[in-house]
């Protein structure tokens, strides 16, 4: 296993003491269509932590590989002036994750995290696992209580 993938799942198993089961995948699951041909599913399960500047402040938002983020749609939901997807520098630094393996927990610092309310209709998704080539399945309502992350129509 790839160390960030092995330090993502030791990391869930001392926070949250759950064993996730971590798949690899060598061709890359960068892309939700990538990741979902991987995995075997649909793109609407992967789920795909995104990290966004709202207003200067970092906030992830986890959702459906089958939708696209509106930006000023999250804006408004935020009550933020300006949201822009953050910078990879920054999101490394803040998060503690590189773009494309970013997870939806377990991150450096304390972010908010916000869950597409779509993810909640799926009995499992598939989450990025600390690095473009593996994820976890999980039932999305465990995801979202474990993340402490706030259901949003993003």
């Amino acid at each position: 296993m790839h160390r960030r993938a092995a330090e993502f799942t030791s990391r869930v198993r001392e926070r949250y003491d759950l064993d996730l089961a971590v798949e690899e995948f060598p061709e890359g699951t960068k892309t939700a269509a990538d990741a979902a041909e991987a995995v075997g599913c649909e793109v609407g399960q992967i789920a795909s932590s995104l990290v966004f500047d709202a207003d200067g402040d970092l906030v992830v938002v986890v959702t459906s590989g089958a939708n696209r983020v509106d930006e000023s749609l999250l804006a408004e939901r935020l009550g933020a002036e300006d949201v822009a997807m953050a910078d990879p520098e920054r999101i490394s630094e803040v998060v503690g994750w590189s773009i494309g393996g970013v997870p939806p927990l377990c991150h450096e610092t304390d972010v908010p995290v916000y869950i597409d309310e779509s993810l909640l209709d799926h009995e499992r998704v598939w989450a990025a696992a600390g690095t473009p080539t593996a994820v976890f399945p999980i039932d999305p309502v465990e995801l979202r209580r474990i993340a402490g992350a706030t259901p949003i129509g993003v």
